[in-house]
């Protein structure tokens, strides 16, 4: 099942709010592409024509999605690509310290899984500036909003084969924390990027640039929608997500997409683990929680 939050089962819809939204990212896409004049009238008028049928009763992920493609269509480019390595790079850069942090720490996988929550501050889809080490200092020393580690501690232990929802680019060297972790505790993990570029979402280029060759088992999910909308993904992909019993899911985008897709199919035996920061009105409203509040949240409310 999704989450329950206050005593109501969490599924994100499209409203009114998310609109300007929508609009800022475009403008963002436009100004890391250096689009000129006319360029950005054309974005604007095909992004506004996505947006008069936009299908409200989807996540926000969902229009976005269409949203991004026609820009990317345009524009004929991946306006993102520049800034995912800059911020793939600067992560690297922090990788060391953070290694140690793992390291000497009393829990490392306490540690790896704030530092992976940290890390999901890094999104260039929504933010143009952005507080890396101010985060990990929240994310280390404040309370998660919510906060089911324990839970997560025991199911990762228990769980022989892992799937990670990878979500953006520079926020990947978090993800490579907690992945080490995990397969020093013995554990099969399987990477899963997009399928094409999409926002600031890793692909396997972002992928290769963060994991040393041959370290960590990495598979795109055929997919250039933001989160994982199953219907969008390869067969292929579609087959690992339904055996692997255990998913540790990364970013509001997996959040919208995945809680609406068990809702819908109400899947009780799926268990996953939300990781992400709440980066939006909307998300947080759902959630009864304040804008910028980090959960690690299961799917399943008997948890």
């Amino acid at each position: 099942m999704v989450i329950r939050h206050r005593g109501k089962v969490t599924v994100v819809k499209t409203s009114l709010d998310c609109f300007p939204c929508f609009l800022k990212q475009t403008v963002i896409a436009l100004k890391l592409a250096g689009a000129d004049e006319t360029l950005q009238k054309r974005v604007f008028s095909a992004v506004s024509d996505e947006i008069k049928q936009a299908d409200i009763s989807k996540p926000p992920a969902w229009v976005t999605t269409f949203i991004h493609r026609k820009i990317r269509e345009i524009l004929k480019t991946d306006p993102f690509k520049e800034v995912k390595t800059r911020y793939n790079h600067i992560a690297l850069s922090l990788y060391p310290e953070l290694k140690r942090m793992v390291q000497e720490s009393a829990d490392p996988l306490w540690t790896a899984t704030r530092l992976a929550i940290a890390g999901n501050v890094i999104d260039f889809g929504i933010f143009t500036s952005i507080d890396i080490k101010g985060t990990i200092e929240r994310a280390i020393k404040e309370e998660l909003a919510v906060d089911q580690f324990e839970l997560f501690k025991k199911e990762t232990s228990s769980a022989q084969d892992i799937l990670y929802l990878l979500d953006n680019a520079g926020e990947i060297v978090f993800d490579r924390l907690l992945i080490e972790v995990l397969k020093g505790m013995g554990k099969r993990i399987i990477a899963v990027v997009k399928g094409s570029p999409v926002l600031n979402d890793c692909t396997i280029t972002d992928a290769e640039e963060i994991f040393p060759p041959g370290t960590t088992e990495i598979i795109d999910n055929g997919s250039d929608a933001v989160g994982t909308i199953l219907e969008f993904t390869s067969p292929a992909f579609r087959g690992i997500f339904e055996k692997t019993p255990l998913i540790i899911s990364k970013g509001q985008g997996n959040f919208e997409t995945l809680s609406t897709f068990l809702s819908e199919r109400n899947l009780n035996s799926k268990r996953i683990f939300f990781l992400f920061q709440s980066k939006c009105e909307v998300v947080s409203r759902e959630l009864g929680l304040p804008v910028g509040s980090m959960l690690l949240s299961s799917s399943q409310i008997s948890a």
